[in-house]
Order: structure tokens, then C-alpha cells, then sequence
């Protein structure tokens, strides 16, 4: 499960397709319709909030919007209820993590939008988050842990990534 930090604008159509739809398992998940996925450590900032379903429901929204801009129809009845209009925070290590990671999949999925992503230093957020100074998140699962044999997100602190892949 991926919960995006970045903005859908970057993502290919697989991408958007794939946020979209995990997105509506995390929603699933929150609403204790899904007995697996309940510790995923995507979920942890949505599970802090005092609403985390309207949350998670304004992350759809989000997704929804862009692939409206594209001309897909994405079934919006789909999203539990109204969302607030709170911003969740996350730092900016966590944001360039996660723009690494895409464009590492974009370099082979989408050359095109790669290219196109590569000029960009930073991206802009998914319009439910406000970035502000930090390092990757602990709970994030980092290449290095799966290199080291370790499915563990709560190692160390990490620095934040350079923009650059």
C-alpha cells in the first residue's frame, strides 16, 4: 500500500490507478471493513487523526480531482462521507523520499514522465498535506531497510534525501 505524500499530478495512469485503489482500501481498512492491513504503516498518519476516515476521504478526493483533469471517471460514491478540511503534516524528508521512489518506477513504467519529473527539484504535496522541516518518517520502509534484511520501518532516523535520483 501506497499513501502518496506528492501530488497525483506526477503520477502516470498506473500510478493514479493504484492510488486510487489503495486508497480506498486504506478507507476500507479505517472503517474496520478489512480485518487485514490494520497496522500497515501507510495508515499510521491517517489513524492519528481525530477523524480518519473523513481524512483518508479528502486523500480520494484529491485523487479524484486529477483524474478528473485527465478525463477518467472515478466513482465518487465510493468515498465514505465528507471530508474535513484539515491539513495533515508531513515533512519534508518524507516528500522527498517518496519523489525518489516514483521516479525511480517512472524510469522504466513511463520514460516520458520521468524525464518530465527529473527537471522538477521538488514536488508539490497531495493538497491534504502541509510540508514542513523533517526527515523521512520512521514508519516509512526504506530501500536501505530491505537491503539490510529488515521489513522494520522504525530504525534509526534518517536524513533527509537529496531530490536527485
Amino acid at each position: 500500500m501506497r499513501i502518496w505524500t506528492i501530488h497525483p499530478q506526477y503520477l502516470d495512469t498506473k500510478g493514479l490507478l493504484a492510488a486510487w485503489r489503495e486508497g480506498l482500501l486504506a478507507q476500507k481498512v479505517l472503517r474496520g471493513e478489512n480485518r487485514g492491513y490494520t497496522r500497515h504503516p501507510q495508515l499510521q498518519r491517517f489513524q492519528a487523526q481525530k477523524f480518519p476516515v473523513a481524512t483518508v476521504a479528502n486523500y480520494l478526493r484529491g485523487i479524484a480531482n486529477e483524474a478528473d483533469a485527465r478525463g477518467y471517471k472515478f466513482d465518487r460514491s465510493k468515498i465514505s462521507g465528507r471530508g474535513r478540511k484539515r491539513k495533515l503534516i508531513e515533512t519534508r524528508g518524507q516528500l522527498l523520499y517518496e519523489w525518489s521512489h516514483l521516479k525511480r518506477k517512472l524510469r522504466t513504467r513511463s520514460p516520458k514522465l520521468y524525464r518530465v519529473c527529473c527537471k522538477i527539484g521538488i514536488p508539490k504535496p497531495h493538497p491534504i498535506f502541509r510540508i514542513v522541516p523533517g526527515a523521512i518518517r520512521d514508519w516509512e520502509k526504506t530501500i536501505s531497510n530491505r537491503r539490510a534484511g529488515t521489513n522494520d520501518a522504525h530504525g534509526p532516523k534518517r536524513n533527509v534525501v537529496s531530490s536527485r535520483v
